[in-house]
């Protein structure tokens, strides 16, 4: 009877403690940009909470925010504002979404390294890619074609740079599309008549930032509002966080996590 008894214990243990495991677990997914924050956050959170499971995956803003509406996710990370038509759609569903603003970020034109042009204006950028301007002549390089270099339309920074950059016109139906900051980085790094553009965290040596009427995209220029193409970096949930969403959240908010934003490479938000 003792070896039942201990035997009932020992599985009604084990059934609390999956509980207790199902109930520290988050999922974390969207936006590509917001992905180093994220997966750099994760890692320390659960160094300092070794119960806590969080998976942390890409896709883009607009799956992160899908999938939050849908359910499937507990975080959405969105490198743009979310839509009142996905609010519709969330509110139709009986979500409440919350956004969290967890940086600052500037969208910075890229270009290879060798190419003689090192400042832009807005308005040139603008006719770059909306096809206007295509080749690196009229803007004092080369007389080479532009190879234009664009996220996918699915992501949140192709929507903020059309807003912020481009005035809301389309990009030009030539332009290379990629599906990440990484990918459009790695393409004009192997690409000497390449532009791209990418959120601050990706710059490397690998290419060059472009000034853009006259100031440097930095964490400084953005901070001031000096740099004209920056924007904040959100991660959405459904109504107010609770439990581990919510310490996860307060974590990257804290001095310890805007520290590590800044790490990353992104803007503090203080």
């Amino acid at each position: 009877m003792r070896k039942i008894k201990t035997m009932i214990v020992g599985t009604a243990m084990l059934a609390l403690c999956a509980v207790t495991a199902q109930a520290e677990k988050i999922v974390v997914e969207g936006s590509t940009t917001v992905l180093p924050i994220a997966q750099r956050a994760a890692e320390l959170f659960m160094e300092k909470k070794p119960s806590a499971d969080i998976s942390v995956r890409g896709g883009g803003s607009g799956v992160g925010i899908a999938s939050i509406i849908d359910g499937t996710c507990d975080i959405a990370d969105s490198s743009r504002p979310i839509k009142d038509t996905e609010l519709d759609k969330a509110a139709a569903l009986g979500k409440d979404i919350k956004a969290h603003i967890v940086a600052m970020d500037g969208i910075a034109l890229i270009v290879h390294p060798s190419n003689g042009v090192s400042a832009l204006t807005k308005q040139q950028v603008k006719e770059i890619y909306t096809g206007k301007i295509s080749n690196w002549s009229k803007l004092g390089g080369e007389n080479k074609k532009i190879v234009v270099i664009s996220r996918d339309t699915s992501s949140g920074t192709f929507e903020a740079f059309g807003e912020l950059a481009l005035d809301k016109q389309k990009v030009r139906p030539d332009a290379l599309m990629q599906a990440s900051n990484q990918a459009i980085a790695s393409t004009v790094a192997k690409t000497p008549d390449a532009i791209g553009y990418v959120g601050l965290g990706f710059l490397d040596s690998s290419v060059k930032a472009l000034d853009i009427d006259g100031v440097t995209p930095s964490k400084e220029s953005v901070l001031t509002g000096k740099y004209v193409i920056g924007r904040p970096l959100f991660m959405y949930t459904n109504g107010a966080p609770k439990g581990m969403a919510k310490d996860f959240l307060d974590f990257i908010k804290s001095s310890e996590g805007q520290s590590m934003v800044e790490g990353e490479g992104f803007v503090p938000l203080e």
